[in-house]
């Protein structure tokens, strides 16, 4: 079996998998105040403290959720409700065209029960968002804005996002009033993560992109940051996630993300000369290929590629009965394919929406992963053009 498909989750880390089963036989509800409940506490906030000292957070920042989805209808829905409670006439909600499906629902589900105003912010053909849209929106704008959310790479092309621009845009236009949220759970593994020093109000994360099990991520929030809550109960979590926190889970998950920090120059530079491999073959086995976004900055495990006329359910279901799996874009949209969302952003048309191979990977990828790959895309892509006129 060829995986390559690294960006929907990765394969498990086997340190990450040590600690989850250290703590899984672990008595004790964190949120006990007896010896045995004290003793899970104690594992669950040295989880938390190398958390955060692996991204340049402080401990209370780290709030640990069930993964990427949930840290971010936590920082655009918490963010907005409380913005909103503070001051209503702060109701406007704006993102970028690319965002992952969480926090573009997360923002259609304000709109339509919330009454906000969901401002969508293009992004050039590249894929990179358009910062003279954002400025033009802060002109206008300002004083009704609640949350900005931009990702830090995208989660189906790898193009990077210009983050640092983002904040230093609202900071100029809006102070602190405004909370920039940027998801990071495609970022975190490959580019380089300093909470402090990036000036986000919140960022999400999440484990099984790392190594960690599914089912456990964090959204880092700065103290001063306003969150309502999304889910009722017992107020853990700062107050605004209440669960019982999984103390297992949260080992696992710090074991995964000090691993990321450590190996992330070595490995992003690996991966980069595996993909450049990739790309280059390709390229001379497929002469009409498109690779999206690869004049600007990319994530190193990530290739998306344009097969004109390819039709991708075909092509996904060739690959995988010649024992290579990849995909078509994002694992979050509930596994229906349909026009990529990113490549209608980036102002192709749906029929080449329809066509697109995202190829990413990680850790347990090699050269011989690739070479498996280049020995069937060729004659795939031709009996999936076939497929694809027929229709």
């Amino acid at each position: 079996m060829t995986y390559l498909d690294h960006a929907a989750t990765t394969a498990p880390l086997p340190e990450a998998v040590e600690a989850f089963a250290r703590e899984a036989g672990r008595l004790g509800n964190p949120s006990s105040l007896h010896a045995a409940g004290r003793a899970a506490r104690a594992s669950l906030e040295t989880s938390r403290e190398r958390i955060a000292a692996a991204l340049g957070a402080e401990p209370t920042e780290v709030v640990l959720t069930s993964g990427g989805c949930e840290a971010d209808t936590l920082a655009v829905v918490g963010g907005f409700l409380a913005a909103r409670e503070a001051d209503p006439a702060r109701d406007v909600v704006a993102l970028s065209a690319i965002e992952h499906p969480a926090v573009r629902d997360a923002a259609d589900g304000l709109a339509s029960r919330h009454g906000a105003r969901r401002r969508v912010l293009p992004v050039t053909g590249d894929g990179v968002l358009d910062l003279d849209a954002l400025a033009g929106l802060l002109a206008a704008e300002a004083d009704g804005l609640a949350v900005v959310s931009v990702m830090a790479a995208n989660n189906e092309t790898g193009v990077v996002q210009p983050v640092e621009d983002v904040v230093r845009l609202v900071r100029e236009a809006a102070g602190t009033r405004v909370l920039v949220h940027s998801d990071a759970v495609q970022a975190l593994a490959s580019a380089p993560v300093d909470f402090a020093a990036s000036d986000l109000d919140a960022l999400s994360l999440s484990g099984h992109k790392l190594g960690a099990p599914v089912g456990i991520g964090a959204l880092l929030a700065q103290r001063t940051t306003p969150l309502a809550r999304v889910q009722h109960g017992g107020g853990q979590e700062r107050g605004v996630r209440s669960g019982t926190v999984p103390v297992a889970l949260a080992a696992a998950l710090a074991v995964a993300v000090e691993h990321a920090v450590a190996s992330r120059v070595a490995e992003g530079a690996r991966l980069a000369a595996l993909r450049e491999e990739l790309e280059a073959e390709v390229r001379a086995r497929i002469p009409d290929v498109r690779v999206s976004g690869a004049a600007v900055p990319r994530l190193p495990g990530f290739t998306h590629l344009v097969l004109p006329g390819a039709d991708v359910d075909a092509l996904l279901f060739l690959l995988d009965a010649a024992g290579v799996q990849a995909s078509a874009g994002s694992a979050c949209e509930a596994g229906v394919t349909q026009p990529s969302e990113v490549m209608l952003a980036m102002g192709e048309d749906e029929r080449t929406a329809r066509s697109v191979l995202r190829l990413t990977l990680g850790r347990t990828t090699t050269r011989d992963d690739v070479a498996e790959l280049l020995a069937v895309l060729p004659e795939a892509v031709e009996r999936a053009r076939v497929v694809g006129r027929g229709r």
